[in-house]
């Protein structure tokens, strides 16, 4: 396999991740200040704002999720 397969299939894996954490920003209950600024992360720096979203974005919300 190639170095540049390897990459196209890396980017391709990212993009995935990145689209379905943006909807996930977009169906949250949060306010749209939240919403923005998790938008504004996750598109401007992709890598470095998913990992930074799933260690601290969905966490609370899903716990609220489960109570009800």
């Amino acid at each position: 396999m190639q170095l540049e397969t390897i990459w196209i299939i890396l980017a391709v894996i990212l993009l995935i991740l990145e689209l379905w954490a943006i909807n996930v920003v977009l169906r949250s209950t949060g306010g749209w200040e939240t919403k923005g600024l998790w938008l504004i992360i996750l598109i401007f720096v992709p890598l470095f704002g998913l990992i930074v979203w799933a260690l601290f974005g969905p966490k609370r919300e899903m716990a609220e999720q489960r109570k009800s």
